[in-house]
């Protein structure tokens, strides 16, 4: 757990508690295809001086950097592709902006030079009859480039700016890979297709049996496996180089072999036993090319599936607009969003989505917020309300004043948060990496055994000793293990924003599967945190005079019961005379006067400091009012008992039914709070908690959580963020409660978007679903290469006659992967 930043449900005011987090960067990888690669990559990056950790993710292809030291971006690049993979470069952006000020050739050439010395600037071109100066700049914000324009001592505007979206971005690398799968893809099955026909007819076919077929075989695999495949054989000696082993080593060894015992089978048929009379060799070069041709239809698919597991990130970072319409000295005008600064006025159209988050200073809506919170109603919004970036604008027109913009919106720091999390890892893994880490060495030490048994039980057939060498390799899949946790955890995380459960990650994702006992904040999480005005017992004179008088000298008062009562008062339209002289004793309650009678309002023991009686009668009634969760105070006129008005906090709409949900679960329910005993344990009561911790101090819940953990319980525990913070640190899983803002910048490991506890069951249940998938993903995986490798190897073919060719090993291999993304795509219709 980590400090978060949460607002006040009273307040729009933050509460900020210190940060923790070390500063990070994420890095794009490319060339990774097995865990081996992960391993590798970690390693590269975690040796480079300055970094703490390095966190690597086979399935979102993104490498995340913690720091202890500055690093730039380049000498991580520069680690990673010596470990032999890429880092793509940023896309540079351009932007024209306004110069005003010049008068001449070196007045150009001034804004030049200083629009060329901004770190990431590759070219600025200034035009003195326009007034324009155009910069291609890679990751350099707008204001940067103004500031350096300023400091020249020029005027300067930001007129456009062309950069690529995140969505683009992404969608490009996506295009790319696919483009180049599809190719070799293409390329490798259409030359395969005729080689499987001439190499398995076995001379059935008129023309397959003689001299121009086997030389024929040769031009077919050459390209196909030195071709289409050279991206295994190029991985294969980037790994060897740095003395590793991957699943290109595996793919390149197999495919290789085949290819060189088919090739000197043809070309020296003498070197092989019978061949000096005229008995050819069996050749494999089908073998060869069937297997790369099915691992490229496996990494064709597996990019296709893997491109669904982050179909939640791309939704959210695809609904902010491109353009927004922008008023300015009263004209609007449109604009690229990049061009937008915090203080800006924007125009939001209906039907149109809000380009950034803000506040409305004109006009009313309703905003579709479905995909920040997962609420499917429209929220009704006016002046002075929040907005934020990506939600739909339903009905009226709306001006809004912008508060955050580009990265600080909460929708791109959810996403952010989200792909976060996608990237991280569940503990169950620990095992399939382990596992991983030496599964390429293995089964090449395995394929070798393989090959020299067989030659010992038949020295004579080197043939089916390479058949069997080359099953092995190419069987043997150390993908499947590695996406078996990263790609459920991405799933999962994705599916939870979609629902307004954001889950920070995998260990946060794992340890929700196993909370056994929930501990609920009472004020603001299972309450509204805002009392509301709900008895008034009047003696003598009506109730709605009595009222009247209570709320007039409560208007005088800030405390959170004396606004119940005054909004109580108002709602039932009761006339409220003017109050005088009101003062407050802490502790007691207040006296004033109204219409010349001394009132007093407070508990029975400050009323009975003023020597006001109050009977039994009205003892027994606030005891009833107090025991069914209410807070009554006592009042007297001119020193006589006149009677009882009572707030209460309620439980907010679906407290009872998410305790009810949690308890179908087997969870434990207990209640954490500040508040008397008696008015907890009725709060309780009602929503059918069993265990009640009452009259908590803040620094207090910790020590419950403590004690809970020291039971033996796995704890997760829910408040809003304000004075929860040690106790969600202490617990094992904290969740946080608050607006879509609020949460976006927490660093809980759970965050409920929709603003109450309606997502808490969703949370636990979505935890043990993807569990579920993940253990099955991991059991599938080892099964699968444990029956695998040793039917390849042929151990069960003396007593069943079952043995495996290279052919269909490779495409065994190449469907298990592509089965373990399917297998975690279920949950994304978890619901």
């Amino acid at each position: 757990m980590n400090p978060m930043t949460l607002a006040s449900p009273e307040t729009s005011s933050p509460t900020t508690l210190p940060p923790t987090e070390a500063p990070s960067m994420d890095l794009p990888i490319e060339g990774m295809t097995c865990s081996a690669c992960v391993t590798h990559v970690e390693r590269a990056l975690s040796k480079v001086p300055g970094v703490a950790k390095a966190e690597v993710n086979l399935v979102t292809k993104r490498a995340v950097v913690m720091l202890e030291a500055p690093v730039d971006r380049a000498t991580l690049a520069q680690a990673v592709e010596k470990a032999g993979y890429e880092v793509p470069a940023p896309q540079a952006s351009e932007v024209v902006l306004s110069v005003r000020g010049m008068t001449c050739a070196s007045c150009v050439g001034r804004v030049e030079k200083a629009l060329a010395a901004v770190p990431g600037v590759e070219a600025a071109t200034v035009n003195l009859a326009s007034e324009r100066a155009t910069v291609r700049a890679v990751d350099v914000p707008v204001a940067t480039l103004i500031a350096a324009v300023t400091e020249a001592g020029y005027e300067a505007a930001a007129l456009e700016a062309s950069k690529a979206s995140r969505s683009d971005v992404l969608a490009e690398a996506e295009a790319r890979e696919d483009r180049t799968n599809r190719r070799d893809f293409v390329v490798a099955a259409t030359l395969t297709a005729p080689l499987l026909v001439i190499a398995m007819s076995h001379g059935a076919i008129p023309g397959t049996d003689g001299p121009i077929a086997r030389w024929a075989q040769l031009a077919l695999a050459t390209p196909v496996i030195f071709g289409a495949g050279r991206r295994f054989f190029s991985g294969a000696w980037s790994a060897l180089r740095h003395g590793t082993a991957n699943m290109s080593t595996l793919v390149a060894l197999g495919s290789f072999a085949a290819f060189a015992y088919s090739l000197v089978a043809l070309v020296f048929p003498q070197a092989f036993p019978h061949g000096e009379h005229g008995v050819v060799p069996h050749l494999y070069f089908e073998a060869g090319a069937a297997i790369v041709t099915f691992v490229l239809l496996g990494k064709l698919l597996e990019a296709r599936a893997r491109r669904r597991l982050s179909d939640a990130v791309r939704g959210l970072v695809g609904l902010t607009p491109d353009r927004a319409h922008r008023l300015r000295d009263g004209k609007v005008e449109e604009v690229s969003v990049d061009l937008l600064a915090v203080g800006d006025l924007v125009v939001v159209r209906p039907g149109e989505r809000v380009p950034a988050d803000g506040a409305i200073v004109e006009g009313q809506s309703a905003l579709d917020e479905s995909m920040l919170t997962g609420e499917s109603l429209p929220v009704d919004k006016g002046e002075g309300d929040a907005v934020y970036g990506g939600t739909l604008n339903a009905s009226g027109a709306l001006t809004v004043r912008l508060t955050g913009v580009g990265e600080e919106t909460a929708l791109a720091r959810i996403a952010q948060a989200v792909e976060r999390a996608q990237g991280s890892r569940a503990p169950i893994a620990r095992l399939a990496d382990v596992v991983s880490a030496y599964f390429v060495p293995i089964v090449v030490g395995l394929a070798l055994l393989t090959f020299a048994g067989w030659m010992l039980v038949d020295p004579s057939d080197l043939s089916t000793a390479i058949e069997r060498f080359v099953a092995v390799l190419v069987i043997a899949c150390p993908c499947a293990l590695g996406l078996a946790t990263p790609a459920a955890v991405a799933v999962g995380t994705g599916r939870g924003a979609e629902l307004g459960v954001l889950i920070k990650g995998g260990v946060a994702l794992e340890t929700a599967s196993h909370v056994n006992t929930v501990l609920l904040d009472k004020t603001g999480t299972l309450t509204t945190g805002r009392p509301e005005l709900t008895d008034v017992v009047a003696r003598e004179m009506p109730r709605e005079a009595l009222l009247g008088i209570v709320a007039a000298i409560e208007s005088r008062s800030e405390h959170p019961i004396a606004h119940a009562i005054v909004r109580g008062a108002e709602a039932e339209g009761v006339t409220m005379p003017e109050a005088r002289d009101v003062s407050s004793v802490i502790g007691g309650g207040l006296v004033g006067t109204v219409e010349g009678r001394k009132v007093s309002i407070g508990t029975a023991r400050f009323l009975a400091s003023k020597d006001v009686v109050v009977d039994a009668e009205a003892e027994a009634e606030a005891e009833r009012l107090a025991s069914s969760g209410r807070t009554p105070s006592f009042v007297a006129i001119d020193g006589v008992f006149a009677g009882l008005v009572a707030v209460a906090d309620r439980p907010t709409p679906e407290a009872k039914e998410v305790v009810a949900k949690l308890h179908a679960l087997g969870v434990e329910v207990a209640m954490v709070s500040g508040d008397r005993k008696t008015t907890a344990e009725a709060i309780a009561k009602e929503l059918g908690i069993e265990r009640v911790h009452a009259e908590v101090l803040p620094e207090g819940k910790a020590d419950v959580v403590k004690q809970e953990r020291a039971r033996g319980r796995i704890v997760a525990m829910v408040g809003d963020g304000l004075n929860d913070a040690p106790a969600l640190a202490e617990a094992h899983v904290g969740v946080a409660v608050g607006s879509a803002t609020d949460v976006a910048a927490a660093a809980a490991d759970v965050a409920l978007l929709r603003g109450g506890i309606e997502g808490l069951p969703t949370a636990l249940r979505l935890g043990r679903r993807t569990l579920a998938v993940i253990r099955q993903n991991l059991f599938w995986a080892f099964v699968y290469n444990t029956i695998g490798l040793p039917l390849a190897a042929g151990l069960l073919y003396p007593w069943t006659g079952w043995q495996l060719s290279p052919l269909f090993a490779s495409a065994a291999m190449s469907l298990s992967s592509v089965s373990v993304l399917l297998s975690s795509l279920r949950l994304r219709r978890f619901a």
